[in-house]
């Protein structure tokens, strides 16, 4: 593929639908003059087995790309897998035939997708009066998701592929309908379920596929499963683009992966924009199967999306909510359309996803509940505040890639999202923390971190700062509070202690000492936590400052000098001056030379 050539692709996509032999190709080819039929076996037999592909610049200067699905029965997958991206159907039925159980079954899967704009050909209107047919299917479609477009019906066309009466009129409607459509989200991810894969000699691999949003540009990664790949250059309408616009069909040439690697379904995504779920609640589209009625659901459906097809087994929970457990996870998000498929019976349904992770049912009614907070669960920005209130916290990329935006009152922490108040609630609770825990343990002055965090529920040591406030402070590892001290029996031994200490400074208690003043391991332990004594090694302690004091009194001792005379000046025992001597090159207030003698750094 040459990917030298500047220029960014932005067209129009749309799907036909419709019998197998209503003349969906042939009207394609009266519109695009190319022939979408791509296999000798569909030309030969002259039916579309797989999906075909044409385009065409319209008189307006919009350009055109059609997706021509397969009409028999046998490859109603193909046909899924090509309409499952596109905004738009032309709905194809022969004027000698009118409505037939294919067409059913197609207009069926696009008001289950939910697809709100199509155009109607009566097509072979050579062959037969079109207008009780026009009539008659229009009718039919006004009751489904295409009737509910911008003008609450479908328009209508009768046309001639064979002679080219009425393929303007086409046109021109096409031209209508495309200037209706919703103008698609280029600032979203790029999700692009690949629906071809091949060889290209001297370019590698290459995919197709319809993006739906977003953008693709030569250069790019996307993540394809558990690994990226890269964009070594992008081709649309059978031209090279350097960057392509949705909504458009467009040819990726991939470095990094092999076609066998690849398959229909797949999808290209934005990394870390999305995530694989395999476990998702669902809400089933008006008009579906009868929701809650366990005889009508069936147990095992094929989920289609985009253009994957995926096997999953169905939980109902209770009205029109019901749970999906998928045989291999797919990119899915809070919002997008699904079409169940029940292949025990030619029956589809829409549904729409409402949670890509959503809790265990483990107890007694949790499924009637679920449902109840599905049935309850609001929209948009609103939905996405109730769902984090839910949660009450989880990581802002998991939220965003489930499909949810940020709700304005959202407390952001480091990666984490809190629930609107949360922060506050969890701070009025913690005093009541530190006060049982010290409670339980006196010479402690608060609970460590992860205690704290444990006792909030929390699932991150790292938020436990964003909820301490005052009189609350974090020391050292520890929630303590400000007013904080040692218990009073304990306050008047380090006292006493504190006082000789201030009459001979390197005087340190020995360990007959301090037992006799009541100050074992864990209350001297306590009171160098709160700064009140240093512990210079085990059974020698000091009173803040000693380094300073220690330091001024070497300053007088000629250097280098010897312990011998450190000892002297500071007046002490052999007991308290060698392990002194050595917290003191421990924190780079002296230096042990050679030859065992020191000076002061």
């Amino acid at each position: 593929m040459d990917v030298t050539a500047p220029g960014t692709s932005g067209m129009d996509v749309i799907a036909t639908a419709g019998h197998v032999d209503h003349g969906k190709s042939t009207l394609v080819r009266a519109l695009t003059g190319m022939e979408p039929d791509r296999w000798e076996e569909e030309r030969r037999r002259g039916l579309t087995i797989d999906l075909g592909f044409a385009w065409t610049t319209l008189p307006s200067g919009r350009r055109l790309a059609v997706v021509d699905v397969p009409g028999h029965e046998r490859f109603v997958g193909n046909m899924l897998a090509g309409v499952g991206s596109v905004p738009a159907a032309l709905v194809v039925v022969a004027a000698d035939d009118g409505w037939s159980a294919q067409t059913a079954e197609h207009v069926a899967v696009l008001d289950a997708l939910g697809v709100r704009h199509a155009l109607l050909a009566v097509t072979k209107a050579d062959l037969a009066d079109p207008a009780p047919v026009l009539a008659d299917v229009r009718e039919r479609l006004a009751a489904t998701s295409l009737g509910s477009g911008p003008t609450g019906e479908v328009p209508g066309v009768a046309v001639s592929a064979a002679t080219g009466a009425g393929v303007p009129d086409v046109v021109a409607a096409l031209e209508s309908l495309l200037a209706g459509l919703p103008a698609p989200d280029r600032e979203a991810p790029v999700r692009l379920w690949i629906d071809r894969a091949f060889p290209v000699r001297g370019a590698g691999t290459v995919v197709t596929g319809t993006l739906a949003a977003g953008r693709v540009a030569t250069g790019d990664r996307l993540q394809l499963g558990g690994r990226e790949v890269g964009v070594r250059g992008v081709h649309s309408l059978g031209q090279p683009v350097e960057r392509a616009e949705a909504t458009a069909r467009v040819a990726l040439n991939l470095r990094g992966i092999a076609v066998e690697e690849l398959s229909r379904g797949d999808a290209l995504l934005t990394p870390g924009a999305f995530r694989g779920t395999a476990e998702l609640d669902v809400t089933l589209a008006r008009g579906g199967w009868a929701a809650g009625d366990d005889a009508r659901l069936p147990a095992e459906v094929v989920v289609h999306v985009g253009s994957a097809a995926v096997g999953a087994r169905l939980r109902p929970l209770e009205g029109t909510a019901v749970r999906l457990r998928l045989a291999t996870p797919l990119p899915l998000r809070v919002g997008d359309r699904l079409l169940l498929r029940d292949p025990g019976a030619r029956r589809v349904c829409g549904a729409d996803v409402r949670d890509v992770d959503p809790p265990e049912l483990r107890r007694r009614g949790a499924a009637r509940r679920r449902a109840e907070e599905l049935a309850a669960q609001p929209v948009g920005t609103a939905g996405a505040a109730a769902e984090l209130a839910r949660r009450r916290f989880v990581r802002a990329a998991d939220f965003t890639a489930m499909g949810w935006p940020v709700p304005e009152q959202a407390a952001a922490v480091g990666p984490w999202l809190l629930a609107p108040g949360l922060v506050d609630e969890l701070a009025a609770a913690l005093p009541g923390i530190v006060a049982r825990y010290r409670k339980l343990r006196p010479l402690e002055p608060g609970p460590p971190v992860a205690v704290a965090r444990r006792a909030l529920e929390l699932p991150d040591d790292d938020l436990v700062p964003a909820v301490v406030r005052e009189p609350l402070a974090l020391r050292e590892g520890r929630v303590v509070a400000a007013t904080a001290g040692l218990p009073a029996r304990v306050q008047q031994a380090v006292d006493r202690i504190r006082a000789t200490l201030a009459a001979d400074p390197f005087a340190a208690p020995d360990a007959d000492q301090l037992r006799a003043a009541g100050l074992g391991p864990r209350e001297l332990a306590a009171a160098v936590r709160d700064g009140q004594l240093v512990r210079i090694a085990d059974g020698v302690y000091l009173a803040p400052g000693i380094a300073e004091q220690a330091r001024a009194r070497l300053a007088a001792v000629p250097a280098p000098f010897t312990l011998s005379q450190a000892r002297s000046a500071w007046g002490t025992s052999r007991r308290v001056a060698v392990p002194l001597m050595e917290w003191l090159d421990a924190r780079g207030v002296t230096e042990r030379l050679p030859d065992d003698t020191r000076r002061l750094r």
